[in-house]
């Protein structure tokens, strides 16, 4: 099954100025996002649910420090945020 991956103008946002100057960032993004589409569990993203105020999301890894934090919802992966690990959690 193919998901299809939904966000809101800020993750653009935060994604312009992540990748801003850094074609190697860029790269990363799209490589992840084609992962999430098919497969947002597979093992190299080592996507897990979180806790606490962020129970009921799931955050992957795109990079060493950067996450990208989502909700599921049948076939559709709503990225919420991304930043580097001590931003977005």
């Amino acid at each position: 099954m193919k998901y299809k991956i939904q966000y809101p103008k800020s993750f653009s946002r935060k994604v312009l100025k992540l990748a801003k100057n850094n074609s190697a960032i860029k790269l990363t993004i799209n490589k992840v996002f084609l992962k999430l589409e098919e497969n947002p569990f597979d093992q190299s993203l080592k996507t897990h649910k979180l806790s606490g105020n962020l129970k009921d999301t799931y955050s992957c890894s795109m990079t060493e420090d950067i996450r990208i934090i989502f909700t599921l919802s049948d076939d559709t992966i709503h990225l919420l945020n991304i930043g580097s690990h001590d931003d977005v959690y």
